[in-house]
């Protein structure tokens, strides 16, 4: 199952950068043997005149056809990260091939294509900042396919 990671805004060279890079590479390492990955990134530019909208039009084109939508928002539905490698596993063995997250910008993601999306995930009810919730999914797809794998990367 390829993931997606569909998001507003570009992320230049940091400490954000190296962290996500790094839990990638893991997570593509781990992953590889579960059929989960590769990971792939599709940055859309921030849209300050047209807001929420114009940023939708964009996601929505980088979005894989056909792919199981995944949003990111505080609404969203709080999981375990036991809950959340079972839910990857589950969408991986009813045959999805694509999985795309969608991470918005700094006001969030458009209402209608939130609407649109097949699962909504929070990490909790505080507010983060766009970036770090790159950062944040990235560490939370290692850990599942740890997790999946068996190993005591996750620890109880």
């Amino acid at each position: 199952m390829r993931v997606h990671l569909c998001v507003v805004g570009r992320l230049r060279a940091g400490p954000e950068r190296d962290l996500i890079d790094d839990y990638f590479k893991r997570f593509d390492r781990t992953g590889r043997a579960l059929s989960l990955g590769p990971v792939s990134v599709h940055e859309v530019e921030d849209r300050k005149g047209g807001g929420m909208a114009a940023e939708a039009v964009l996601l929505r084109k980088a979005i894989p056809n056909g792919a199981t939508l995944c949003v990111l928002d505080e609404r969203g539905r709080v999981e375990s990260s036991p809950e959340f490698s079972k839910r990857l596993a589950r969408w991986r063995d009813d045959g999805v091939q694509d999985l795309a997250f969608v991470i918005g910008g700094a006001d969030g993601i458009d209402t209608a294509l939130r609407s649109e999306a097949d699962f909504a995930l929070s990490f909790g009810q505080m507010v983060w900042p766009h970036m770090l919730v790159r950062v944040m999914l990235s560490e939370q797809l290692y850990r599942a396919a740890s997790i999946l794998a068996g190993s005591p990367y996750h620890r109880v």
